[in-house]
């Protein structure tokens, strides 16, 4: 990969969308550098994913980041007291701000991608979030990302120099899947040769490989490969 392309930091969970962005990330001339989180996750597969679609896709570097959110509870994602829910049609997806929503977390991603930046030079951030078709967290609102992209160029070396000299680049929280439908997405990332069979999205996947085909990141990924006329390549315990 040439050394003049800029480098980016890509939040890379190994799920449909971070694996979309980061090909976009690529497909746009970037130097990618990948950063994945064991954060007190009740299951590691997203990560083992993650690992290998890095591989694939010959990021400049992949790390992993290890914190606990776990220890404050209160997400069927960390606390395995608290189930996954389960339905049997997009339909049936509440309105509300589901118990899958992890307090906090992607702050505090965005927090350590953006001292990784930092440290490399990267003035651009790319993480997957989506507005339209997704479970209702508000970390993955256009408003929220404004908010934080504002901060990171308040709370950062590179940003205050930009703002006070504009000197460099300001820093950017780059977003491309956030106006998309989730059959958009999958449309962009099979122009793209995205291999999609790599990817997890599932909140409660079986033995760490077979989808559960009823939670809401299942349902609404199937949706969107339905809206495409195509299966999805995941594997699934039940559908």
């Amino acid at each position: 990969m040439p050394a003049h392309k800029k480098p980016a930091v890509v939040l890379l969970s190994g799920g449909l969308d971070s694996t979309t962005v980061l090909s976009m990330t690529i497909r746009d001339g970037y130097r990618p550098y990948a950063i994945s989180f064991r954060y007190g996750q009740r299951h590691q597969a997203e990560l083992e994913r993650a690992k290998r679609i890095a591989a694939l896709m010959n990021v400049v570097q992949h790390i992993v980041i290890d914190f606990n959110l776990g220890v404050f509870g209160g997400s069927a994602l960390t606390d395995d007291r608290i189930a996954v829910p389960k339905s049997d049609s997009v339909e049936a997806i509440g309105v509300d701000i589901p118990i899958t929503y992890v307090p906090a977390r992607n702050t505090v991603f965005l927090s350590f991608a953006l001292g990784w930046a930092e440290v490399i030079g990267a003035s651009d951030i790319f993480i997957g979030v989506n507005a339209l078709d997704y479970s209702g967290y508000p970390d993955c609102r256009p408003e929220y990302i404004a908010a934080y992209e504002q901060m990171a160029n308040l709370a950062t070396k590179a940003g205050t120099d930009y703002l006070k000299s504009s000197i460099g680049s300001p820093m950017r929280i780059r977003t491309p899947l956030i106006s998309m439908t989730k059959a958009e997405i999958i449309r962009a990332g099979l122009e793209l040769a995205v291999d999609y069979s790599e990817t997890l999205s599932c909140y409660d996947p079986i033995d760490g490989e077979l989808a559960c085909g009823h939670c809401d990141a299942c349902l609404l990924r199937l949706r969107g490969f339905q809206q495409n006329g195509i299966p999805d390549p995941a594997r699934y315990v039940t559908l």
